[in-house]
């Protein structure tokens, strides 16, 4: 990949794993100084270690998504540590516990809600502050299918996915005469961590071949090569959009 954002820094929460780790690595090799955040400290490390091997600059910033004081500090100390923010991929999220709807568990639901909308309702709101004043940013928040499909036995994940294509249109709406992007991209099948160990025992490969037109599982990397490029000035007019990155799911529903 060219170096399209050569001196720029970026902010990618749940860095330590899946997608978020796939766009540490992709925007270190645009030539971006990386901030991995995410509160799983073991996986974030291993992130840092991975970019750094490649001759990039990363380091770790321990940040809990649902915590208005976490994120506040932790974006605070990216600034502090790098001098500003050009690039944010909010990106941590969790699937919660498969359920039927009349009988889903309410603190299961909040927590989701808490972790996936307020989340990144929270980065942004730090994130723009910086972006701001700066003049300049592009934001990418990662939805999914499901922003725009329905699963059953998801309500919350649902429910949180969708509001999060509503917080990316708002922003970007709001913050475009200032010089910033917002966009978010909707994965379909990836496999994850979070996919292979949220649905129970599936055969990965085989539900990904199942969904997707093209009769392949998404891999992470190809959904942090489309956010890289949401965040480049090849992408200067995109925004306020909610991209399908799911090799045709949504077309064949």
């Amino acid at each position: 990949m060219a170096a399209d954002l050569a001196g720029k820094v970026a902010f990618v929460t749940g860095a330590a794993s899946g997608i978020g780790r796939q766009s540490a690595l992709a925007f270190a090799a645009a030539g971006a100084k990386v901030a991995v955040a995410d509160i799983a400290e073991e996986g974030a490390a291993e992130t840092v270690k991975l970019i750094q091997g490649k001759g990039g600059e990363a380091r770790f910033f321990r940040c809990d998504v649902a915590d208005t004081n976490s994120v506040q500090a932790a974006i605070k100390s990216v600034v502090d540590a790098y001098g500003s923010l050009d690039c944010a991929h909010n990106n941590a999220g969790i699937l919660g516990t498969p359920g039927d709807f009349d009988s889903y568990d309410e603190a299961l639901f909040d927590r989701v809600i808490r972790i996936n909308l307020t989340g990144v309702f929270l980065c942004m709101k730090y994130e723009l502050q910086v972006m701001k004043r700066q003049g300049r940013g592009a934001i990418v928040n990662t939805a999914s299918v499901a922003a725009i499909l329905a699963s059953p036995g998801l309500p919350s994940y649902n429910a949180s996915k969708h509001a999060v294509v509503g917080l990316t249109k708002s922003a970007a709406v709001g913050y475009a005469k200032a010089g910033i992007r917002v966009n978010a991209v909707c994965p379909g099948f990836i496999d994850t961590p979070m996919t292979r160990h949220g649905f129970g025992p599936i055969d990965v490969e085989a539900r990904g071949a199942e969904l997707h037109a093209t009769g392949k599982v998404g891999k992470p990397e190809e959904v942090a090569a489309v956010v890289v490029w949401l965040c480049t000035d090849a992408a200067s007019l995109v925004t306020g959009v909610a991209l399908p990155v799911d090799a045709g799911w949504t077309i064949t529903t």
